[in-house]
């Protein structure tokens, strides 16, 4: 897409997003696995946000590098307690070069979705490879595509409900470009807020494949962090894909 804009959702909602998504995640699974995967790490977070995985991963002894297109979101995570733990880059992660390797790379909750098209993609699982060590892995947390519950191409969901907030998704998808633009709407007592949030999806095989062009060989892949089997009926998968060990 000509008028991507890697920073512009996290100038958004940086301020928000703790607010807005702090209920949709399994945090605590996730630092959880990860820390297994890591080792003695040092790990290295793709679209890092205000560091909802980061900090308590470094809390536990880890040396993690953040990396981020948007100096907003990069504003907030240093701001928090521990914050300075956490080394931090300002880079677009299909595009960037660290002076460092690392045991494990992450890319959670549809992040590499955020990437406008597959070259992109394609790119940012180049750039994890070459920053990986040698044994290494990449982990991967994304929806997996589902056209099926779009009519004529569109569709609304609910994403979260309570006493004091609820959170809809309005979503379009264009089949040809694998594209998806969305826009999410938080309906309070105080007023709505509209924060688009555009996805260019992609199948788990054909992240595989990115992967296997990158010279990384898928190893497991569950439905959730808690180690869910994946199967033929799963919406999410947690894709854990090694870098050969010579």
């Amino acid at each position: 897409m000509s008028n991507y804009d890697p920073t512009a959702y996290g100038s958004a909602v940086a301020g928000k997003y703790d607010e807005l998504y702090d209920d949709m995640f399994d945090t605590e699974g996730a630092v959880r696995r990860l820390r297994q995967l890591a080792g003695e790490g040092p790990v290295l977070e793709l679209g890092v946000g205000t560091g909802r995985l980061a900090l308590p991963l470094a809390a536990g002894g880890l040396r993690v590098h953040g990396l981020d297109a948007s100096a907003a979101m990069l504003d907030q995570l240093r701001a928090k307690p521990g914050g300075s733990a956490v080394t931090v880059t300002e880079a677009d992660f299909s595009d960037f070069e660290l002076s460092e390797d690392f045991a494990l790379a992450v890319l959670a909750v549809n992040t590499i979705f955020a990437l406008p098209d597959q070259d992109a993609q394609v790119r940012c699982f180049e750039r994890v490879a070459a920053h990986l060590r040698p044994g290494g892995c990449f982990v991967v947390e994304a929806f997996v595509p589902n056209p099926s519950r779009f009519q004529e191409q569109r569709s609304v969901r609910m994403r979260a409900m309570t006493e004091g907030r609820v959170a809809l998704e309005v979503a379009r998808i264009d089949q040809a470009t694998q594209f998806m633009y969305t826009t999410q709407i938080h309906f309070r007592e105080s007023g709505v807020e509209l924060h688009p949030a555009n996805h260019r999806y992609a199948w788990p095989a054909e992240l595989d494949l990115m992967a296997r062009l990158a010279g990384l060989r898928l190893e497991d892949r569950w439905e959730d962090w808690n180690l869910t089997p994946f199967t033929g009926t799963s919406q999410f998968h947690v894709s854990v894909y090694r870098k050969p060990a010579s």
